[in-house]
């Protein structure tokens, strides 16, 4: 008898366990509480984004942390970039301080992807390196550089050693994508090229190079494998550099990864408004393509052929219950069915500094998974 009674309390207790634990399993989370009832194009401020300010590029990592790098400040600072670390609910957990930047010249940081061991890969802008942070110590090591191109012969259509830009400009490492190999695919902003980094970093090699990228100011901004791995998408923010008909209209290409690692042609899927200004974008796993534009203040909404289906654009609130429009919406990514978007604020200058913040704007669906290789890093 006795041990017949200490099973059943053992049996009691486990049941009570279980109950508990399908209770808590079937509560809704907070985050999901905050889901209901939300359309499509519904936006928030998911986090304020403190001083240096200036949020170009919000990553969303493979453990749902948001990671935000600090930008370049137009009216000009002598503040180290930072890169900032928020929980799922946009809570500030973690920050680090950018080591080594030139403070004299324009600087600036995006986090525009991380390796196979976790580590963030940072994109900085002066010096033009790409550098890794581990943010279990706290400790960066340098991963890339990227070289400072001369023209190309007027007469010429680009080469491996030169740029095709109609202006001679420093590089700007401005997104990344890895390839299946491990190699990075890195834009850059004002040389109208794209560098390829070899699997384990060192200096990139130019691995496009095309009149069509050149933006003068405002040139080649996201890049994003495509589903299958085999093809880039590329973003451009305007075709300012004559490469187009058109100089004011971004475009978001279809670029193929040859074999050998050579690049196939520019194909165009969708061309924008005038001054749209596309910057960063991502997939959802529909196909839909989301896109930041930093000059309309918008979220351009894409069929996988570039078909526009809409766009969002309304205002966020902040923690004080005022509005905060879309002000050079930067980047999108996805953190559930939710876009996460950074607010930089760029072209109001510091007196948007309430405006600068990582926005939650609903999307409805999940986004495409980032292809993050064994050998990345």
């Amino acid at each position: 008898m006795p041990v017949r009674r200490r099973r059943k309390r053992g049996d009691r207790v486990r049941r009570a366990a279980a109950l508990v634990a399908l209770a808590i399993a079937a509560a809704p989370s907070a985050v999901a509480l905050a889901a209901a009832g939300r359309q499509p194009g519904d936006t928030r401020v998911f986090a304020d984004v403190p001083p240096p300010g200036f949020p170009a590029r919000a990553y969303v990592a493979p453990n749902h942390r948001v990671y935000e790098g600090t930008y370049t400040n137009p009216a000009g600072d002598r503040v180290p970039s930072r890169v900032l670390e928020y929980s799922r609910d946009g809570t500030l957990l973690r920050s680090w301080t950018v080591p080594g930047q030139d403070l004299s010249a324009e600087h600036g940081v995006q986090v525009a992807t991380s390796d196979a061991r976790g580590r963030l890969l940072l994109l900085d802008r002066t010096p033009a390196r790409a550098l890794l942070l581990n943010t279990r110590t706290g400790s960066f090591r340098p991963y890339a550089t990227f070289a400072d191109l001369p023209l190309c012969p007027p007469a010429s259509d680009g080469g491996p050693r030169c740029s095709p830009a109609l202006r001679d400009q420093p590089p700007m490492p401005n997104y990344a994508a890895w390839g299946r190999d491990g190699s990075l695919y890195v834009t850059d902003f004002q040389q109208a090229v794209v560098w390829r980094v070899p699997p384990g970093g060192g200096p990139a090699r130019v691995w496009l190079s095309d009149r069509r990228l050149d933006g003068d100011m405002f040139g080649t901004t996201g890049i994003v494998l495509a589903p299958g791995h085999r093809a880039l998408l590329v973003a451009q923010q305007s075709s300012a550099g004559l490469g187009e008909p058109d100089p004011t209209t971004g475009k978001l290409y279809s670029l193929r990864i040859r074999h050998q690692h050579r690049p196939g042609r520019l194909r165009l899927i969708w061309e924008s408004e005038p001054v749209d200004g596309p910057d960063g974008f991502w997939l959802g796993r529909s196909g839909r393509i989301y896109v930041a534009l930093a000059g309309a203040n918008q979220i351009a909404v894409l069929r996988p052929d570039g078909t526009e289906l809409g766009r969002f654009g309304q205002a966020g609130t902040g923690a004080n219950g005022s509005p905060i429009p879309f002000d050079t919406p930067s980047s999108v990514m996805f953190l559930g069915r939710r876009l996460i978007v950074a607010n930089q604020g760029f072209f109001t200058g510091p007196a948007s500094a309430s405006d600068q913040a990582i926005l939650d704007v609903w999307a409805g669906e999940r986004g495409m998974r980032e292809f993050i290789p064994p050998s990345a890093g």
